[in-house]
């Protein structure tokens, strides 16, 4: 039986850049020192808008007010050795409407699931994160309108990443 996994992420964005989790605390961490956007899994009765704006307060303090659901993510991830696929729906959001606690997105708090930091937008492509994350993240950019994209890893590399069925 394949266990299927509902997510947030959410790219926040202030002055050209994106505030990032580079993920270093935690022990088996599917993350584990990939740089990633805010988010994480949902809680009981949660629709992915309650879903994102809880982890965004959780992980950084910040409310969001709002945030443009841009895309819905299939994550099917296989290894060579025959285990259960990891099986996600990330739900995709972006949002530069957003209060910090004191007013002053640059004062980050600790975060127990590594460190946060703003990234200038020009830099991304520079971190260590996920193949796929610079798939979403450049049609976010673009603009794209809502979409669906479906990637396959396998043992930790993309094989593949289609958007819409293309």
């Amino acid at each position: 039986m394949i266990t299927l996994y509902n997510t947030t992420l959410c790219y926040l964005e202030n002055n050209g850049s994106y505030l990032m989790l580079h993920r270093t605390t935690k022990k088996h961490d599917i993350n584990k020192d990939k740089w990633i956007g805010i988010g994480g899994k949902f809680e009981a009765c949660e629709s992915p808008f309650d879903c994102i704006k809880r982890e965004v307060n959780e992980e950084t303090g910040f409310i969001l007010n709002s945030a443009e659901y841009c895309g819905i993510v299939t994550f099917v991830s296989r290894t060579s050795d025959g285990k259960e696929p990891y099986y996600e729906l990330m739900h995709l959001f972006h949002s530069d409407d957003f209060t910090a606690p004191d007013n002053n997105p640059l004062n980050l708090p600790e975060c127990d699931e590594g460190e946060l930091a703003w990234i200038p937008k020009q830099k991304m492509k520079e971190l260590p994160q996920w193949e796929s994350d610079v798939v979403f993240l450049d049609l976010i950019e673009k603009k794209a309108p809502f979409f669906s994209l479906k990637v396959e890893y396998l043992d930790g590399k993309m094989q593949k990443a289609v958007v819409e069925g293309k």
